[in-house]
């Protein structure tokens, strides 16, 4: 009888699971509804030139070789042909402001813009920023239905999202996931912290929104990882804060303005923290300062690790673009860097980004030097003569000649030149084994390498052989 009894209880509830689990999951339907109308399709349409039309020479009907290319040579179709691409976006303003990827509209002759209703628009460009994907794009139409905007201090990871677009041309597509992961850094991307989601992205959908539950926009869908150019469960969207931003100085004065203090940068392993004395691995670390430029003014230099940006902590190097791009150009910022295994204080005076700045390459001359053989640590080292250090601007360092073991895994390469040992500069080979010489092995140590017209901190772990 109690077996019986407790069969039953437990088949009971596993029976009635999964309508309690249905009942945990969210219900989109109103939020579709009410926001829905607000999500447009954009269709554009662009003239492309064919480049592979053949030859043919233009001859008249009674010259001898024309037959021969009527028959045998295809005839040429025209030299350029109409592309048409689809998009999503969505009005942010009832007089018919919208916005999207600047992808799907900055090489569009044409945009037309079809809201849910079946009406269709010619729409305008106002304006478009590629470093962060954004555009702005305006139709002539009142009373439209506008979109609310989330805050994004709000938004967790795990919680329920939902986007709404035109994947291949489905109109008024939704899908829904949960973001999967906050301030996510892609290659080439250094303006934008993604939104990273599992919801279903695929072309069509760029320039759609993301939408929490509470109805509200808290990005612009504009990336996927995929291998097979379809979703594979990764998309990635821009924060609304960031596009609202790019938008509204789109919207005044036609074009984005960004920040930079005129540093290069790259990022601190745990490595490089241990030899720079670093409690943990954090911050972007300087590895070259832009003469004259805001840095150099306020007293950064080479090896510098940048912790806080204008009060804001910069926990790795793909925070600070993100940060110095969205000051303000003119305005005082304080800055917090480690120097000497201490932390201090200072001000940069911002400048502005240009959107064209002239590409700056200093090339060392005089071919390359002859292979030697690697002695101590893996390196072959060589002075540098007066005349190579003018050509690279510096007043010390010692050439790579050759590299292999402990120094190859490195990612040290012949052609180097070390110009600093933890932030010691080396004028000498002597003076260079001398320093390395002093610390025990195992020890790593931050070696400051000129490769071509850039310099880059690496860690190199003292072997003694």
């Amino acid at each position: 009888m109690f077996t019986r009894l407790l069969l039953g209880t437990l088949a009971a509830f596993f029976f009635s699971l999964p309508a309690a689990a249905a009942a945990q999951l969210p219900d989109f339907t109103e939020l579709v509804e009410k926001q829905g109308p607000a999500v447009v399709n954009i269709s554009t349409t662009q003239s492309v030139r064919n480049p592979l039309l053949p030859q043919v020479p233009n001859l008249q009907e009674d010259d001898p070789f024309y037959e021969f290319f009527r028959r045998f040579i295809p005839q040429p179709g025209p030299r350029e042909f109409q592309s048409q691409s689809l998009g999503s976006g969505f009005i942010i303003s009832q007089d018919g402001y919208i916005l999207t990827n600047a992808h799907v509209v900055e090489t569009a002759e044409e945009i037309t813009v079809k809201l849910t209703d079946k009406r269709e628009f010619k729409a305008k460009v106002i304006g478009a920023d590629r470093r962060t994907d954004v555009a702005l794009i305006k139709i002539d139409a009142t009373n439209l239905p506008a979109v609310r905007f989330g805050d994004l201090t709000r938004l967790k990871v795990g919680e329920w999202v939902l986007a709404i677009g035109s994947p291949f041309g489905f109109e008024n597509t939704v899908t829904a996931g949960i973001v999967s992961a906050k301030g996510r850094s892609l290659p080439q991307e250094n303006y934008v912290p993604f939104i990273q989601t599992d919801v279903a992205v695929n072309p069509g959908n760029s320039g759609g929104p993301l939408f929490n539950l509470r109805g509200e926009v808290v990005g612009i869908n504009s990336q996927i990882y995929s291998r097979t150019g379809g979703f594979m469960g990764l998309s990635f969207a821009i924060p609304i804060d960031v596009a609202n931003d790019i938008a509204q100085q789109l919207r005044t004065v036609g074009k984005v303005s960004r920040g930079r203090i005129g540093v290069v940068i790259q990022p601190v392993t745990k490595e490089l923290a241990d030899g720079f004395g670093l409690p943990r691995a954090q911050g972007a670390l300087v590895n070259s300062v832009e003469k004259g430029g805001p840095a150099d003014k306020a007293g950064v230099e080479a090896g510098d690790v940048i912790l806080r940006f204008d009060g804001k902590p910069v926990n790795s190097s793909e925070d600070l673009p993100r940060i110095v791009g969205a000051t303000k150009p003119g305005s005082k910022a304080s800055m917090q860097v480690w120097r000497n295994k201490q932390s201090r204080e200072t001000h940069v005076v911002v400048a502005e980004m240009q959107d064209d700045r002239a590409a700056r390459q200093a090339r060392r001359g005089g071919g390359k030097p002859p292979a030697a053989a690697p002695s101590q640590y893996g390196l072959a080292l060589a002075e540098l003569n007066e005349t190579q250090r003018g050509e690279l601007k510096i007043s010390g360092g010692v050439l790579v000649e050759n590299a292999q073991g402990a120094a190859t895994r490195a990612g040290i390469r012949r052609g180097d030149v070390i110009l600093a040992v933890n932030n010691q500069d080396v004028k000498s080979v002597e003076q260079f084994n001398q320093m390395m010489g002093q610390f025990e092995k195992g020890r790593i140590v931050a070696l400051l390498v000129r490769r071509g017209a850039n310099s880059l901190y690496i860690p190199f772990r003292v072997d003694g052989n």
